[in-house]
């Protein structure tokens, strides 16, 4: 039988005044990179960025994560990081 695997609670990003169209496509890409320029000004240790990759997580899809996360390892991320 297989392992329950255990879902975190997820909850959708607050309104945000820059992004006031029902297209979240920017909204998702700008929180993605708002979270990896809080760990790198933080530490990964540090809990302050969790409400980042929570927002994320809740706008973009897994695909365009997925990727961009590959993209970043192989130093070819097209954003400001």
């Amino acid at each position: 039988m297989a392992a329950a695997i255990e879902i975190e609670d997820v909850k959708t990003a607050p309104a945000d005044f820059r992004f006031p169209t029902t297209n979240q496509t920017r909204h998702c890409f700008t929180r993605y990179i708002e979270f990896h320029k809080c760990l790198a000004a933080k530490g990964e240790d540090s809990g302050e960025c969790e409400n980042f990759a929570r927002y994320y997580r809740s706008l973009c899809p897994g695909e365009w994560i997925e990727k961009w996360n590959e993209q970043r390892l192989n130093g070819t991320f097209p954003g400001p990081l």
